[in-house]
This record gives structure tokens, sequence and C-alpha cells, in this order.
């Protein structure tokens, strides 16, 4: 069951949040989106959250849909594209809820769909360009070799070069929002919506961008996390076709 507040939206744009107790960033994130991006609505799915963050998304004009108990980020992110898409909006952002996503970079990758230069487009930690040079991101050598490891998976199974598979800084206009709204069924829903894209012929843009480091909580690429998430992402790579089927199966 999902549980919704706040009232609806007519303009064009949305900027959608995946929170799960981020009382103590979220209202950083807010604060930047409404200074940087005035006029675009925002939207947190609250992924059943113990803490206030339901509470100060609401306080600051949030739109919030709230998961009655926690269901992890990608249903979180489904839920994102899909509360986009049937409110009709025609472009839609996302952040993540720590504070790493610079709105300013938002900004940037919205222009860049809403100019019709791509249907999505993902700001990329480690892309580079004579602009975003490389010296931006310094990973330790624990985390080089994880984002080796995934970004040469990315390049055998979609054919090109894709810095940063994982990242949470996205664009999109709504014809991606119907590949990226349905549930995902593996544990890298990132990489997971980069093979739907692809397989819908959609155009996808890499876009280097500045982040800034996490305000709380631990990388995904460190440790034993960063072993299970390669496994994760070479596992739906490997098996995408199968899980396509699966998921458009009927139930019965």
């Amino acid at each position: 069951m999902i549980e919704e507040t706040g009232a609806e939206t007519v303009e064009d744009t949305v900027v959608f949040i995946p929170a799960w107790n981020e009382e103590g960033n979220l209202s950083a994130v807010l604060d930047e989106l409404a200074a940087g991006l005035p006029g675009v609505h925002v939207l947190v799915i609250d992924d059943g959250s113990t803490d206030a963050t339901a509470a100060i998304a609401r306080d600051h004009g949030a739109t919030v849909v709230s998961f009655l108990e926690n269901r992890g980020l990608r249903h979180g992110i489904a839920a994102g594209y899909r509360e986009a898409q049937s409110r009709g909006y025609s472009y839609c952002g996302r952040v993540d809820a720590d504070g790493q996503h610079p709105v300013d970079e938002l900004r940037r990758l919205l222009e860049l769909v809403r100019s019709d230069d791509c249907d999505v487009a993902i700001g990329s930690r480690f892309a580079v360009d004579t602009e975003y040079d490389g010296r931006r991101y310094r990973p330790s050598p624990s985390r080089r070799l994880g984002i080796g490891l995934l970004q040469t998976a990315m390049r055998v199974r979609l054919g090109r070069r894709f810095h940063d598979p994982t990242s949470g800084m996205v664009a999109a206009n709504a014809k991606a929002m119907t590949e990226l709204s349905d549930p995902y069924v593996s544990g890298a829903p990132e990489v997971e919506a980069l093979l739907r894209l692809k397989a819908a012929g959609l155009r996808v843009e890499e876009v280097p961008v500045t982040m800034r480091p996490r305000a709380s909580g631990e990388s995904k690429l460190q440790g034993t996390k960063a072993v299970k998430l390669v496994a994760t992402v070479i596992t739906t790579l490997l098996f995408f076709g199968g899980l396509r089927r699966w998921r458009s199966t009927p139930a019965s």
C-alpha cells in the first residue's frame, strides 16, 4: 500500500528524490532545489522511513508518496518515474537524498533533455571532457578497481563505454519515463534502466558532472559492498533478457 499526501501539480517538470530515513540531509537538498530550480515541482518517494523524512518534505512544499514499509531503492526509483508519468509531466529529474548532486548540474541535464538532444541525460562523476578533466573526483584504489570492473562489463553489454553506471543523477523525457517506470527485478536498477533504454532505442547521453562527497552514509563501492555490487551488476547484464521475459509474464 502507498499513502499519498500533497497537492496535484500542472507544470511540465518534476524532480523526484527516493529517500529512506534522510531527515539529516533532506532539508538542505530541498532548499537547494527550490533556490536553483524555482517553479519545478518536487516529489519525495518516502521508502517507509521511521524518522521525520516525510514531515520535512511536506514542510518544504514537496509532494510526498510514502510506502508503508521499507521496500528498497529499486521500488523507489520505479515509483518516482511512475508518479511523474501518471501526473502528466513531460520531463523529470532524479537526485539522491544524501546531498551529492548539485542542482546546477541537474539543471544542465534537464536542459539537454528539454532541448531534445537526448531522451535521457545521466550525470557522470568519471566521464571527462575539456571542462571536466577527471581531476574533480579521486576514488580510492579499491573504488577504482570496482569502477573499472563495472565499466568493462557495461562496455561489453551496451556496446559503448559507460563511465558511471550506478549514477543517481538523471533527467528524462516522457518517452523514457515509460521504460523506466515498470518495477525493477534486479538489484542494480540503474544498470537495468540502461539496458531497458537501449532495448527501446532511446537516446542516452552520459554527461560529465561534479558531485559532492555524500553528506552521510557509506559508499556502495567499499569492502564487501563493492564485491556484491559488481556481482549484481554483472548478473543483471548477463541475464537481462531473462529478467525482461520474467517481468512481462502475466501472473497466474
